[in-house]
């Protein structure tokens, strides 16, 4: 059966809308959308498909969905707007801004570290319940007390969940409002984008279901499987304390989407991560607002941490915040790309030289062993550019 695809895609990108409906014909595709901004100006907007796995809701313009660590992208966008408005300083330490933080070794360690995957607090030691993840005050508590799994600048690991409320305590500490509270006032609202870090159940009609990746087929390999091997090790604990922290039931429940997890649980539509990211490919400046000035743009880009990443055993490379460009995980040609993945395949960037902003969201969870990049969103990376 034909997969129906609805929006808008100007004819010079009919390539995109040509990887999109084969993401659905050949590479397993349930409910998903792209969009893309050249200029600052939609030049593809497109969804389809599903909300469900029993297939009976159709993806609908403003379907929004669980999009992972994409969500880091967002929050770490926060923190660069109170940077550049001088509020603050990534050089200073934690502890200027969240005191209680300033103990176990941490005295001195600079917020830089919280972004760039340095700070070894990429999981929480002592064991959590379910409902502790939903509970800000006592994950925070439990970060501000604990003592780093490494000395502090002298590797990187992905902080997978921690990283958002490390963050979004210091985003907290410095605004007075929640890190969801803080990204709706200063960034989706502004911008109209249909994006959120912790919701109503007004929202949930809109929100597409979850479905878990497909079981490896034996002798591929398993990275989940492989950092789950020694439970006691940093690499189990950053997704697996509490046990179930990230199971499609997790997911797909309200405490999930009621919560604040900047780490991991934002839902949006592709079409407001491409509008955000968009605009700061334009110089952070567009349509009368401003996220950030183009002066400190290149605080997004500049590499901080690369190499062997000590949790998920592969190589990464971050900026403050954000993910970087690597050989077989490219945010398209450019050297001045920026975004952030998600975990089945969701992913925002931006393209200072292209000008291009990004987004790709979709409920089917894809098998990530071999990249950070889903083959679903490279397809529609590589058909952008090939439409440049």
């Amino acid at each position: 059966m034909a997969q129906t695809i609805e929006g808008e895609c100007e004819a010079r990108f009919a390539r995109v809308r040509q990887a999109f409906v084969e993401n659905f014909e050949r590479r397993g595709e349930v409910g998903a959308a792209v969009a893309v901004t050249v200029g600052g100006r939609p030049v593809v907007d497109l969804w389809g498909g599903h909300m469900d796995g029993s297939r009976t809701r159709l993806w609908q313009r403003d379907t929004i969905v669980n999009v992972w660590s994409t969500t880091k992208g967002l929050c770490a966008l926060c923190a660069h707007r109170l940077a550049d408005q001088g509020k603050l300083d990534f050089e200073a330490p934690v502890a200027k801004y969240w005191p209680e933080f300033g103990v176990a070794g941490k005295e001195s360690m600079p917020v830089k570290f919280l972004l760039s995957h340095k700070a070894g607090l990429a999981a929480i030691r002592t064991p959590l319940k379910l409902e502790d993840q939903f509970n800000w005050n006592k994950v925070t508590n439990e970060l501000a007390r604990q003592e780093p799994w490494w000395q502090p600048g002298t590797r990187h690991g992905y902080h997978a969940i921690t990283f958002g409320w490390l963050v979004g305590e210091v985003v907290r500490r410095i605004s007075g409002r929640s890190l969801g509270t803080y990204f709706r006032d200063e960034i989706a609202t502004p911008l109209d984008a249909d994006a959120y870090i912790g919701f109503g159940p007004e929202l949930d009609p809109r929100v597409a279901e979850i479905l878990p990746a497909p079981a490896p087929k034996p002798g591929e390999p398993n990275i989940l499987m492989d950092l789950l091997k020694d439970p006691e090790s940093v690499s189990a604990k950053a997704i697996n304390n509490p046990p179930n922290a990230i199971a499609t039931e997790t997911v797909n429940s309200r405490p999930w989407r009621a919560a604040e997890i900047p780490g991991a649980n934002g839902h949006s539509t592709a079409r407001a991560l491409a509008r955000i990211y968009g605009v700061l490919a334009c110089g952070g400046e567009l349509h009368g607002v401003r996220l950030i000035s183009s002066g400190n743009l290149p605080r997004c880009y500049a590499e901080q941490s690369k190499g062997m990443d000590e949790v998920l055993k592969i190589p990464t490379r971050f900026s403050l915040g954000f993910m970087l460009s690597q050989p077989g995980a490219e945010f398209g040609p450019n050297p001045r790309s920026f975004g952030h993945p998600g975990a089945g395949g969701s992913l925002g960037f931006a393209d200072l030289d292209a000008k291009i902003g990004f987004g790709y969201v979709m409920n089917q969870m894809g098998d990530s062993a071999t990249s950070l990049i889903d083959p679903r969103c490279a397809a529609l990376i590589n058909a952008v550019y090939a439409s440049l």
